[in-house]
């Protein structure tokens, strides 16, 4: 768009007719993020309420839709990259995160846990390689004191601060596992999320027509604590939660994005936010709505 256009579309947003501002905020909104610094610098330079007031909503808006695309992109890609879905999620907040940053971080501490390594090791004593360099050398934990902040969701949160969710804990854990060719893969529980160590090479007794198996569970926000099969059903009981099939054993990317998102949509809820409640319940239902695989 050309800076006279844009100058003119902006004089116009001063009009108080809700339809001319309906038919300018959809043209601004249409050209998307390269319109961006200029909104923000006519904000920074206007005075008037009224103008300010509509530049922020369309702002608003091109963030959301930019969103909305980043997710599709991904879910139309095979959702096939965790850390990629994570990250579109977290752009909608931060739309200037970009993906190398965060993959360059994930990358370093990668390299750590790789030097600690052997082939010798059991898949038992891999995991507590991972625990050691990711909780007690590089501090990483859960955030207990305050649970429902929501930047306790966001990966570049996470990696900055070194504290965050159940499920952020669980994506960070399971990339970097399966960068080091560990088959640990996100389980979706109710009002718990844990991590699953595949058994690859065995059939599970006694559940027939499943073909995965899991050696263990890993729970990363307390500090990757293992746990049984019958750890997961006592929790069920205790929360007096029907026992499924699906909560024992991997869920997709998909489904690990959709509990990143309505985690988002809980701490926001908590904070009263219901606008960033309803902006991510729209990206929940694009995510819930397709079929991808991990």
């Amino acid at each position: 768009m050309r800076p006279k256009e844009f100058a003119a579309l902006i004089a116009l947003l001063e009009d108080p007719d809700a339809e001319v501002f309906s038919s300018i905020s959809n043209k601004l909104i249409t050209e998307g993020l390269p319109l961006v610094p200029l909104l923000e610098k006519a904000w920074e330079q206007s005075s008037n309420g009224l103008l300010q007031e509509r530049i922020e909503e369309i702002l608003h808006q091109i963030q959301l839709q930019n969103a909305k695309e980043n997710l599709s992109v991904w879910l139309e890609s095979g959702a096939s990259n965790l850390l990629e879905g994570a990250i579109n999620v977290a752009k909608y907040q931060f739309p200037d995160l970009e993906y190398e940053v965060i993959d360059s971080h994930i990358n370093k501490i990668k390299q750590k846990i790789w030097l600690e390594l052997n082939e010798s090791l059991t898949a038992l004593e891999k995991v507590k390689v991972i625990n050691h360099i990711l909780f007690e050398v590089y501090k990483f934990s859960g955030n207990t004191d305050n649970f429902f902040e929501p930047n306790n969701h966001y990966i570049n949160s996470l990696i900055d601060t070194k504290k965050g969710g159940p499920v952020i804990l669980s994506i960070l854990y399971s990339v970097l596992a399966q960068r080091l060719g560990m088959p640990i893969f996100g389980v979706s529980l109710p009002k718990n999320f844990l991590l699953a160590y595949e058994d690859r090479y065995h059939q599970p007794l006694g559940d027939k027509g499943n073909d995965r198996s899991v050696l263990f569970y890993v729970n990363p926000f307390n500090r990757g604590v293992v746990l049984g099969k019958k750890e997961i059903e006592q929790f069920l009981e205790q929360n007096g939660i029907e026992h499924k099939k699906e909560y024992f054993y991997p869920c997709s990317n998909r489904t690990t994005i959709s509990q990143l998102i309505a985690s988002l949509m809980l701490s926001y809820q908590k904070i009263g936010n219901m606008r960033k409640v309803n902006d991510y319940r729209v990206l929940l239902d694009i995510v819930a709505e397709s079929k991808s695989i991990r």
